[in-house]
C-alpha cells in the first residue's frame, strides 16, 4: 500500500530542513542511550551475574516461555473473538434499522470508554456475584481483551465500509444484490482490505494489552517473566529489557505480516 499521495514531496530546502530535524533528534537519543548505559553500569545493571540466569535453560523453560504461551494464548484467542465481535457489531452499526442500529452503538461505545483493566478486574472478581462461580484468569482476560478491542475493531470496520466510494454499493444494488449480499460480498471483503494496517496495529495493541492478566494473577510473559526471574535472582532490569525484547520482535513479525498481506 502507497501512501506517497498523502503528502507533497519535500522541496530541496525541506529535505535540507528534514536532515537537519533528524539529526537533531538522533544526537538526542544518542545522548540519552549513552546516560542510561552509563547510570545502569554505576548501579552494576550490567554485571554478568544478573544476565547470566537470562541464557540459562531452565529459567526459560520455567518462566519465560509459560509465560509467553499464556501471552500469545490470550492474544489469538482475544484476537478471534474480538475479530468476530467487531465484524458483528460493525454490520449492525451500518443497519438501516434504528432498532438495532442505536443498541450497537450503545454497546460499542461503552466498552470502548471503559478501561480494560476495569473490564478484566471486573470479569474475574465480578464473576462470582453475577452466576456464583470465579471465572479463571484466562477467561477474564480474554473477556476484556474481547469487549474493549472488538469495540475499537467494530469503529475501524465501520469507517472503512463508510470510506468506500458509493457506486460499489450502488453497482450492486443495480445487479439485484440484497443488502447483507452488499454488506457481506462486497464492502466488508474491501473495507478489511483497506483497513488492515489499522487492524494488525490494533492487534499488536491486543497482544501488548495480554500483560494487564498480572493484575489476576494471570501467567503471562511479564508476570512469569518479570516478576518471576527478578524474585529469585534480584535483576528486574534485566529481566525487563529481556522481556520487552520479545514482545518488539513478536510485534515486527506482525507488522511485517500485515506489509506483506497488504501487498498481496
Amino acid at each position: 500500500m502507497s501512501y506517497a499521495n498523502l503528502y507533497e514531496a519535500p522541496g530541496p530546502r525541506g529535505i535540507r530542513r528534514n536532515r537537519v530535524l533528524a539529526a537533531a533528534v538522533g544526537a538526542v537519543l544518542l545522548a540519552v542511550a549513552a546516560f542510561v548505559v552509563v547510570r545502569f553500569d554505576a548501579k552494576d545493571q550490567w554485571a554478568a551475574d544478573k544476565w547470566t540466569p537470562l541464557l540459562r535453560g531452565d529459567v526459560w523453560a520455567t518462566f519465560i516461555l509459560p509465560g509467553l504461551i499464556g501471552t500469545l494464548s490470550a492474544a489469538v484467542v482475544g484476537v478471534v473473538l474480538a475479530g468476530l465481535f467487531g465484524l458483528v457489531f460493525a454490520a449492525a452499526r451500518l443497519s438501516d434499522h434504528r432498532w438495532i442500529r442505536v443498541p450497537a452503538a450503545t454497546v460499542v461505545e461503552f466498552f470502548r470508554s471503559v478501561p480494560l483493566l476495569l473490564l478484566i478486574f471486573f470479569a474475574f472478581f465480578g464473576s462470582y456475584v453475577l452466576i456464583g462461580v470465579n471465572i479463571s484468569a484466562f477467561a477474564a482476560v480474554v473477556f476484556g481483551l474481547t469487549l474493549y478491542n472488538g469495540s475499537v475493531i467494530a469503529e475501524i470496520i465501520r469507517a472503512g465500509v463508510l470510506s468506500l466510494p458509493k457506486g460499489q454499493r450502488e453497482a450492486a444494488y443495480a445487479v439485484g444484490m440484497r443488502k447483507n449480499q452488499v454488506m457481506r460480498l462486497v464492502l466488508m471483503p474491501q473495507a478489511l482490505r483497506a483497513m488492515l494496517p489499522a487492524l494488525v496495529s490494533q492487534f499488536i495493541v491486543l497482544l501488548k494489552d495480554s500483560a494487564l492478566g498480572l493484575i489476576v494473577g494471570y501467567d503471562e510473559l511479564v508476570d512469569r517473566g518479570l516478576n518471576g526471574i527478578a524474585a529469585n535472582f534480584s535483576n528486574v532490569i534485566p529481566a525487563a529489557i529481556l522481556i520487552a525484547a520479545i514482545f518488539i520482535v513478536i510485534n515486527l513479525a506482525l507488522d511485517r505480516l500485515a506489509h506483506r498481506l497488504g501487498a498481496a
